[in-house]
């Protein structure tokens, strides 16, 4: 068996950055604003908080609107 990099998906696999991790949070800050959430209230939340905002954005726009 061979144990090269080139046998082993795992080894060549590419690594996640902390810059592009605060690029992906950057974006879902800014769609989430685009829905009507204010800049304070996302302050206070954390990026596992955002995306799970995120993954019903219907249900999102549909309790920001009965909020204002």
């Amino acid at each position: 068996m061979a144990t090269s990099t080139f046998r082993n998906k795992n080894m060549v696999r590419p690594k996640k950055s902390a810059a592009a991790k605060r690029q992906r949070v950057k974006a879902q800050k800014k769609r989430l604003v685009s829905f009507g959430m204010t800049q304070d209230s996302l302050a206070k939340l954390q990026s596992d908080d955002l995306r799970a905002l995120l993954s019903h954005p219907k249900r999102l726009i549909k309790a920001l609107e009965v909020q204002a």
